[in-house]
């Protein structure tokens, strides 16, 4: 018989009704996956760089709506312009992709491959519509002007093994390209003991007037940068609660608030009387 005149055989109820529940449970366990794979994504990588005057990450993720304004205005700026081809020059923030180790759709920038070249107008917070880019951050109190040398996008963080300075070679291509020289980034001289007749020109960092924007990264000469960009709360490190500095007002407020309150620490041999451990030897 001709297949095109035989007849289909219908379907019964049940089985299309097994059959679109296969199909259902598909869609769902595909939808999973996906969703399995965009919640990796979203929280980035503690190492990531967010734009100038940006919120704390999970206030930034919060407020941020991906809307890509921040990336556009810092490509757009007038001051993009390379002197040497006319040109402009590759885009500074990128908007995470997929692939990229940061939650989707929020900017971002690698210093190594484009830093940021500290803008006087800094456009890019300028053009963020939510404050997930905070002007305020970048407001000097005093003039009430933008104030580019208050960013805050991290820290630059020295490898004395990997920067040829240290090993007595010649060589300040971080220091100029610093916006900050002799604030953010000074050489400190040191004499080489080695040959007693050469000097050091070490690169030391102030992480008080450093902003992180990665122009040093960006000059280092090494294959892998000696010098490089991180978030302050990766790079640097935090003292215990318990300690204070006599100098800081803040820290003595800090200080009296917690006067009245128990910060002892109690353990095994703290509940004992000194003389049941002293003078018998180290207890391990």
């Amino acid at each position: 018989m001709d297949d095109k005149k035989a007849k289909k055989t219908p379907i019964s109820p049940r089985r299309r009704f097994f059959t679109d529940l296969a199909y259902t449970a598909g869609l769902g366990v595909m939808g999973g996956l996906l969703w399995a794979g965009y919640a990796e994504k979203a929280k980035s990588s503690p190492l990531t760089l967010r734009p100038p005057a940006a919120l704390d990450e999970p206030d930034f993720l919060k407020t941020c709506i991906k809307c890509g304004l921040c990336s556009e205005a810092c490509y757009n700026r007038p001051s993009n312009i390379d002197r040497d081809t006319g040109k402009p020059r590759p885009r500074t923030l990128k908007m995470a992709k997929a692939q990229d180790d940061v939650t989707i759709g929020t900017p971002f920038f690698i210093p190594r491959e484009v830093p940021c070249y500290m803008c006087d107008d800094i456009p890019c917070v300028t053009a963020c519509p939510t404050g997930a880019l905070d002007v305020a951050k970048v407001t000097n109190p005093k003039t009430g002007e933008l104030d580019y040398t208050m960013m805050d996008m991290g820290i630059a963080v020295v490898d004395d093994n990997s920067c040829i300075a240290f090993w007595g070679l010649q060589c300040d291509a971080c220091y100029r390209a610093c916006p900050l020289m002799d604030k953010a980034l000074r050489l400190e001289y040191a004499k080489n003991e080695r040959t007693g007749k050469h000097a050091f020109l070490k690169p030391v960092v102030d992480m008080n007037a450093c902003t992180g924007c990665g122009l040093c990264e960006k000059a280092c000469v090494t294959e892998k940068p000696a010098i490089f960009v991180l978030p302050r709360e990766v790079a640097l490190g935090k003292p215990g609660a318990h300690y204070v500095k006599g100098w800081d007002k803040k820290d003595q407020q800090r200080v009296q608030e917690r006067v009245g309150k128990d910060v002892t620490t109690h353990d095994k041999r703290s509940a004992k009387n000194p003389m049941d451990y002293l003078n018998k030897g180290v207890e391990y």
